[in-house]
């Protein structure tokens, strides 16, 4: 097997290493996993944690609050913070705040805190785009930022042959015919589809009536760290894209990922 893998990637050094972390971050990283280990309770004990009427309303809060925070949050600059404080650290308390509030009134609290937090959560992805040199003004930037919610890492349970990160761009791309269609209902949905996944393991991490207000800000704080983490690796991908080419980078990623799946074996 390690015959048919290049010796060389049609990359920089540099550039290579920095589409390594990516992958890394892409395709290994786990929001599932990190969110049971945090409750100390297996992935699916968690789900079953969730409340069945939780769970029926959970798809239209998403798609609300993925509809009304995007704007929110670009509009208000998230790659700007007051002065002497970093906008990583400003998201960091946003966020330990909307949990801390969430997570002292329950199950009911984290539902109304939604959208507050989906707004956090596209601050801080919208100021990884930025530092990545996306133009937060473009609408297919808003759309790049939303494509984050649905490259949330894998959970136990994916097919790896639909949920790796080119197949669900891929997927999410045929929802953007042109610029003007940014967020169509039917991207929107798309993306809650995926992001419903992660986000119901954190409501079930929250659920508990002892979790309160500490325990709520500390998960939605491994949420943010989450999908920063995702962001910067899906923005770093785009800017090596454009700086070596479509082609180039998704052949070096090919060749990274079947690497690290040939030393797994």
């Amino acid at each position: 097997m390690s015959q048919t893998l290049p010796a060389t990637l049609p990359l920089p050094a540099e550039a290579e290493a920095e589409l390594a972390e990516a992958r890394r971050v892409l395709d290994e990283t786990s929001l599932a996993v990190r969110m049971a280990q945090m409750a100390g309770t297996p992935i699916e004990a968690l789900r079953r944690r969730l409340p069945a009427s939780a769970q029926g309303m959970l798809d239209k809060a998403v798609r609300r609050a993925l509809s009304t925070a995007l704007d929110a949050a670009l509009r208000s600059r998230p790659d700007r913070s007051p002065a002497g404080l970093a906008p990583d650290w400003l998201h960091r308390g946003l966020a330990v705040a909307a949990g801390a509030a969430g997570g002292a009134f329950g199950l009911p609290g984290t539902l109304v805190e939604l959208p507050v937090s989906t707004t956090v959560l596209l601050r801080q992805i919208g100021a990884e785009a930025a530092a990545a040199g996306e133009d937060l003004s473009d609408p297919m930037t808003g759309a790049e930022c939303l494509k984050v919610f649905a490259l949330g890492g894998p959970s136990p349970s994916d097919d790896a042959a639909e949920t790796g990160y080119f197949a669900t761009r891929l997927a999410l791309a045929q929802f953007l015919p042109n610029m003007s269609a940014a967020l169509l209902p039917g991207f929107v949905g798309a993306i809650a589809a995926r992001f419903i996944g992660p986000l119901s393991i954190k409501l079930s991490a929250q659920a508990a009536p002892v979790v309160g207000a500490a325990a709520g800000a500390a998960v939605n704080l491994a949420f943010l760290e989450h999908f920063r983490a995702v962001a910067r690796a899906h923005f770093t991908v785009r800017r090596l894209e454009r700086v070596h080419g479509a082609g180039a980078v998704r052949a070096a990623y090919e060749v990274l990922a079947a690497r690290a799946r040939h030393q797994a074996a």
